[in-house]
This record gives C-alpha cells, structure tokens and sequence, in this order.
C-alpha cells in the first residue's frame, strides 16, 4: 500500500476514534449531570438505586461499545477506510467530470 493511502486511512481513522472519544465524554458529562439533577430530587431510596443502576448501565454498555467499535476499525482499518477513500476519490472524478462538461456546454 502506497504511502499516500495509508496516510488518508490513518488520518480518517484518527478522526473517527476522536470523535467516538468525543461522543463517550459528553454522553458521561450528560448523564452525570442528568443523574446528579434527578438523584437530588428523588425521595424513595427504591428510585434512587433504580437511577443508579440505570445510569451505571448505560455508561458501562455505550462505553463497551464504542470502544469494541474503535478496536474493530483498528482491526480492519484498510477495508473500511480503503473502500471510503475508494468511493470518495470515483465521486471527485465524476464531479469534476460533470463541472468540466457543464463548463463545455455554457462556452
């Protein structure tokens, strides 16, 4: 694989990571403010281990998933990103194709 190839891939991966990175942040800072505004108005104990379980869960399953998305993308990071780039690149040439061909018909 050229070297051109592998920067692209490596740099589409480098964005997906960090913005999954991203998403796992907000969702803890939203559910921990969720959590700590709802948990401090809730009366019954019962409710308030509801809520914390339900909040543990949530964090624990996303967080597992995102990161078992991350590894597999990491794992089989040439496929993926190889078929985006491949894709990317025919729709650039089609594009240029059209822009050059409506360029013809106006002049």
């Amino acid at each position: 694989m050229d070297y051109r190839l592998r920067k692209r891939i490596d740099s589409m991966f480098g964005r997906d990571r960090l913005m999954a990175g991203i998403a796992l942040v907000a969702l803890w800072i939203a559910l921990g403010y969720v959590y700590f505004a709802v948990s401090l108005s809730a009366v019954d104990p019962a409710v308030r281990v509801a809520l914390t379980i339900g909040a543990a869960s949530v964090l624990v399953f996303n967080t597992a998933s995102v990161t078992a998305m991350v590894r597999h993308y990491k794992e089989d990071k040439d496929h993926i990103y190889g078929l985006d780039i491949h894709h990317l690149d025919e729709n650039r040439l089609r594009k240029a194709a059209l822009d050059d061909n409506e360029e013809e018909a106006l002049a």
